[in-house]
């Protein structure tokens, strides 16, 4: 008899336990939501403000202090299988499950997937499940009487538990802390035998490519086969061990290498000719290795996918939503693609957060994205006593199975910044001796990889320098971390070093000006008003972003200049770092910004804010990670423009530099008649003294042109800089769905931004941060459910640019 299922995900109700602040007059039960949290079927139910607005984190403090029962009743019919197993995709977290008034067991990780055995608890026709959840806070009080204080960055026992370690608050999140059946629940029913973890081992040898396949299996054993299928090829064999050999499969590349074909996996259990159980995913062959042999520079951090070193133009991935359920299918996509148009090709999911859901990494696979994976440590000291090293096992156990036939998936990372903390945040002392984790990342985690999906690199930190005899944010040896600009210096200082690798670095912005008058209601609203403090969520977090305009913008006098200019800063920012990164490809091998996405609407290293809109900075990355890129940088006494290709074919043709005023007056101009960057590589080409050199740096600007890239320079900062008063003319004419915005410049014009949100919250625009010499123009594409005006486009706040901050 085959495996059926049912799905158990409707008719559940909710009722209050409880707990500290619990709010009078609750009803003694709700309708819940399957997979949900108690927040959602709270909103849904209106009986709590949306802690997204204003100051209403506070007020919904008391949902994640309480206690919660989850219940349903449904109907089961025997049909004669001899086991049944009740299957829970996610509890989070401390859950206690019933079913007709027998406890099958207690659970202590969101992290996991857990099976009951019932078969003997079920009753033809109606049955009762119940699942009671403990507070995660009371369930942290008497962690924290059994382990020692541990160091941790941020309130909250997360680093004691097995829980999002972000729903306790972050300096991007708030504290909004869940609980309930974030997953689906299911009823199997199967008889003889079923499988249990299968382990796809996709690897190539020579051109073929090779699937190796290790099937745990539940039940008996005996004379049962498995018959596993891939691109046309077929084996049925014992049951345990397949492999086969696919001849010729096209491989699998990244984003901007290649394409991405999937294959199709089916593993069928037999016994004789009847089906037991199936299993299915998409697959995809390529070759693998992380490159970290030791040169006379230290040691490189670069991964080679088949064959290709290839360099990472990524972004940190947080939880999209604090509530997870909402994260759906179709906003996976959606958040997905926006980082490939902006020409990321590597997602770093990061360890405060989850391992995501498969709709994430089943997207990554479709779009070409790759995936850096962490293990779920961030920022804490975790101990190595009790119950918690079982469940991490447990934990990594049931995520490496389950993500691993994901070709996406590159890289196994034990923790975030935790090895740094133990050298650098004080930690030694305050710990005299207990453990803080690191027999799980130099021991349990690797030995876990190697022995559960061997062909996948596994990394003990972000950031590490692969061995705890060298610091681990040493920028010449692995992956690095750069956070002293950013915390106390300013964004010049990103070119102090050359990382080999950069795996978080970003500069703080508020959100989009839709997304903050959506989520805040202050009036007035300023930088300091209630709600908008609120949500700013990093220590001194306004003061960095004033302190970090020192230099390069003038103080922000009004609200909307101060909107404007930290969001420019933040772009000005990052662009800069990653120029600075990338025109050193080869000792540099990749730049991974935090952050891609936020949760919530908040003042963020986000380049999409929390309702989903892009915030300049994202068309800063798309710009600065475009596989063509052209820079001008200073070498020595002087500058070179370079060129960074990461295209598969050679990039070259004439390059320009022109030394200009403002005015447009060329005061000097030099051409290179061929230079030639080869394919995935980068060209340098000295610019002349005479051409480089200004007569007056306030006045005066480099601009190379090679093809369709251009490159500006300035010699000093927009403080110093003779920005001329923005003149230009503005045209607006319909073009299908979109409208066509034209720009044509009268005098020179730096940063151009139309903030078109501010007209209507779903108005988008193709294009930002736009300079133009006199006499250029831009087309700007708008879609708008309104009509647009060329008067009202070209006034501020809508229309803005450098040169109007003084």
């Amino acid at each position: 008899m085959a495996r059926n299922e049912q799905v158990l995900n409707s008719g559940w109700t909710l009722s209050c336990l409880g707990g500290p602040g619990a709010t009078p007059g609750l009803p003694g039960t709700i309708r819940a939501t399957v997979p949900g949290t108690v927040h959602t079927d709270l909103l849904a139910a209106r009986l709590i403000p949306d802690p997204y607005l204003d100051l209403n984190e506070i007020a919904v403090d008391w949902v994640g202090k309480c206690d919660w029962r989850f219940e349903k009743t449904f109907n089961w019919t025997d049909d004669g299988s001899e086991n049944v197993d009740l299957v829970f995709g996610g509890l989070d977290t401390f859950a206690t499950v019933v079913l007709n008034g027998v406890t099958l067991g207690e659970t202590a990780n969101m992290n996991r997937t857990y099976r009951f055995a019932v078969r003997d608890h079920l009753r033809a026709g109606e049955n009762h499940l119940a699942v009671t959840f403990e507070s995660a806070w009371t369930r942290g009080e008497a962690l924290d009487k059994i382990y020692e204080p541990r160091p941790n960055n941020y309130p909250g026992p997360a680093n004691l538990m097995r829980k999002m370690a972000c729903n306790f608050g972050w300096d991007w999140g708030p504290t909004l802390v869940t609980t309930g059946l974030w997953k689906g629940v299911t009823l199997q029913s199967w008889s003889t035998a079923r499988l249990g973890a299968i382990r796809p081992e996709i690897t190539l040898k020579g051109a073929d490519g090779h699937v190796g396949i290790d099937a745990e299996i539940e039940g008996e054993t005996s004379d049962l086969m498995l018959r596993v299928s891939v691109a046309g090829e077929t084996v049925t064999l014992p049951a345990g061990f397949a492999e086969l050999t696919i001849p010729s499969p096209q491989l699998w590349w990244p984003t901007g290498l290649g394409n991405q074909p999937l294959y199709d996996l089916a593993i069928e259990l037999l016994a004789g000719d009847t089906v037991l159980d199936t299993w299915q995913r998409k697959i995809g062959f390529r070759s693998l290795r992380l490159d970290t042999t030791p040169d006379d520079e230290g040691t490189p951090f670069t991964f080679v996918i088949n064959d290709v070193p290839v360099y990472i133009c990524g972004a940190n991935w947080i939880p999209d939503d604090c509530f997870l359920p909402r994260v759906t299918p179709e906003r996976y996509a959606a958040r997905i693609a926006e980082a490939k148009d902006a020409n990321i090709n590597m997602l770093r999911v990061w360890g405060g957060g989850i391992y995501e859901t498969d709709a994430f990494y089943e997207e990554c696979d479709r779009q070409g994205m790759l995936v850096w994976q962490d293990f779920l440590f961030a920022c804490a000291a975790y101990p190595e006593e009790g119950d918690l090293p079982a469940e991490i096992e447990a934990e990594a156990r049931d995520n490496i199975v389950r993500l691993m036939p994901h070709p996406s998936l590159v890289l196994w990372n034990g923790n975030n910044e935790n090895i740094w903390g133990w050298f650098d945040w004080g930690w030694q002392e305050a710990l005299d001796g207990r453990t803080w984790g690191l027999g799980y990342y130099l021991d349990l985690l690797p030995r876990l990889v190697a022995e559960l999906d061997p062909t996948r690199p596994y990394w003990a930190g972000s950031p590490y320098s692969g061995s705890m005899d060298i610091h681990p944010n040493d920028p010449a040896h692995g992956c690095t971390h750069l956070w002293d600009v950013w915390n106390e210096i300013g964004y010049e200082h990103y070119a102090d070093s050359v990382p080999r690798f950069c795996s978080e670095f970003g500069w703080q912005a508020p959100p989009t000006w839709a997304t903050l008058i959506q989520s805040v209601h202050d009036n007035p609203l300023t930088p300091t008003s209630p709600g908008v403090w609120h949500h700013q969520k990093a220590t001194i977090g306004n003061d960095k972003l004033l302190r970090g305009l020192k230099g390069h913008l003038p103080e922000p006098q009004n609200m909307d200049d101060w909107h404007f200019a930290t969001q420019l800063n933040q772009a000005r920012a990052i662009t800069f770092g990653i120029e600075h990164m990338r025109s050193h490809r080869g000792r540099n091998m990749g730049a991974i910004v935090w952050q891609l996405n936020d949760c919530w609407p908040v003042n963020s290293w986000a380049a999409i804010d929390g309702y989903g809109r892009l915030k300049p900075l994202w068309y800063a990355l798309r710009a600065v990670y475009h596989p063509h890129l052209l820079t001008i940088q200073p070498r020595g006494e002087g500058f070179s423009v370079i060129a960074v290709n990461e295209r598969t074919l050679f990039w070259r043709g004439p390059v320009t530099i022109k030394r200009l005023r403002f005015d447009g007056t060329v005061l000097a101009e030099w051409t290179h008649w061929r230079l030639c960057a080869d394919r995935l590589s980068a060209a340098e080409l000295p610019i002349p003294a005479d051409v480089a050199t200004p007569s007056d740096k306030s006045n005066e600007l480099l601009v190379a042109t090679m093809h369709d890239s251009t490159a500006f320079y300035y010699f000093t900062e927009d403080i110093d800089l003779a920005l001329p008063e923005p003149k230009f003319s503005l045209t607006v004419e319909r073009a299908d769905e979109s409208w066509k915005v034209t720009v044509a410049a009268e005098s020179f014009l730096k940063d151009i931004c139309l903030f078109v949100d501010r007209l209507h919250p779903d108005a988008e625009i193709d294009d930002m941060l736009v300079t133009l010499l006199p006499g250029q123009g831009h087309v700007f594409m708008v879609r708008s459910l309104i009509e647009l005006d060329a008067k009202t486009l070209s006034s501020v706040p809508v229309f803005r640019c450098a040169n109007q901050l003084r």
